[in-house]
């Protein structure tokens, strides 16, 4: 059995609209680059042709994965989480608590996760140890580089 993908309703909606533009879009493109190239003769020293090929292969296997995404995916229904605690689809305000640093993360699944734009996966050691916590309460983290002290200063939506 496959395991489900946790997404917020935003994700799922751009892996649906990355699906359907390599549906109907780059699918004709890549076919209408394989047709030129096929035009050119001789496939087994045309480089034009490998080059469709291999761009074909790797929007078809994207295909397929988005697919197994859409039909795996588990939407986090955000109006239906509460924030009395820290969970997926919810945005957290921390406080480090030794260097005295603000920090804002939203715990997205793993599909989502893009730290640099604030948005970590519920699977990463941080979204781990904030899943659960309340406003207020202190998460120890221990990393590579020693110990991590956070204090949740608020969660919203």
């Amino acid at each position: 059995m496959t395991e489900e993908i946790l997404l917020t309703r935003e994700g799922y909606d751009k892996i649906v609209a990355e699906h359907e533009e390599l549906v109907s879009v780059r699918r004709k493109e890549v076919s209408e680059r394989l047709k030129e190239a096929i035009s050119y003769g001789d496939l087994s020293e045309n480089a034009e042709y490998d080059s469709a090929k291999d761009e074909q292969a790797e929007l078809e296997e994207r295909i397929v994965k988005l697919e197994n995404m859409i039909r795996t995916a588990r939407i986090i229904d955000e109006e239906e989480v509460s924030n009395d605690y820290v969970s997926v689809g919810l945005t957290v305000k921390i406080k480090d608590v030794d260097s005295g640093e603000n920090m804002e993360f939203t715990i997205v699944g793993s599909t989502e996760a893009d730290p640099f734009a604030g948005r970590i996966s519920n699977e990463s050691l941080v979204g781990q140890h904030l899943l659960g916590k309340k406003k207020g309460e202190i998460v120890e983290i221990t990393v590579p580089d020693g110990v991590l002290h956070y204090e949740v200063e608020d969660i919203t939506r």
